[in-house]
């Protein structure tokens, strides 16, 4: 449960006998329930490229086994696991109240971010410099979307984290607060999952 505390008060963010209305609680059920309708999101863009990943979806142009790069997808993997990592100890310097803690967690999750952005950006550009764009066939379409709309969503975790280092500051831990930054970790945890699905089903087993 969680209780307001200012800045430097000394007091906990959470306590397990708090009697009061817990506004996070409701407000992490909330986003759970956006959370679902993302994941049925992924779902249908892991079934269309896993419908479209052949010959015939190809039309001709290149199938997973000539585009995709196993050893480039393990770095990306390894920056949005960190990334992860360094909101995860985020979050335990929100639980003790340490202000700088949690801004620390957050810059480095966001520097973290950007390197998997930038792996991503190269891959898919490099595509579309050799011609295989996604308007060249159905699969090549599947595998942008797919791969693009990942990147998006990260995209918009890291202007989350940037909007959370202003509010921190100048907010403190409020309640409001302390929810945006639970269900940011929420995010971002699903995030890393679903890059995690990508690089096994789309990197390692589509490379071969």
């Amino acid at each position: 449960m969680a209780t307001q505390a200012a800045p430097g008060a000394g007091t906990r963010l959470f306590h397990p006998h708090f009697e009061g209305h817990d506004q996070i609680s409701a407000r992490t059920l909330g986003f759970w329930l956006y959370m679902l309708s993302d994941a049925l999101l992924f779902t249908g863009l892991f079934l269309a490229y896993a419908v479209l990943n052949n010959p015939m979806g190809a039309a001709g142009g290149p199938i997973a086994t000539q585009i995709v790069n196993p050893v480039e997808g393990m770095w990306q993997t390894y920056a949005v696991l960190g990334s992860v990592a360094a909101y995860s100890l985020a979050t335990v310097a929100l639980k003790k109240g340490s202000m700088v803690g949690v801004m620390a967690g957050i810059v480095i999750s966001i520097l973290l971010a950007l390197v998997f952005l930038g792996y991503e950006v190269h891959d898919l550009m490099g595509l579309m410099a050799q011609g295989h764009g996604p308007d060249s066939s159905g699969f090549l379409s599947a595998f942008f979307v797919l791969i693009a709309t990942h990147g998006l969503h990260m995209v918009f975790g890291i202007l989350w984290m940037i909007v959370m280092l202003v509010q921190i500051p100048t907010l403190g831990f409020s309640p409001n607060v302390v929810a945006r930054l639970l269900n940011l970790r929420m995010f971002w945890q699903f995030q890393a999952t679903v890059w995690v699905l990508v690089y096994v089903y789309v990197y390692m087993i589509g490379a071969f």
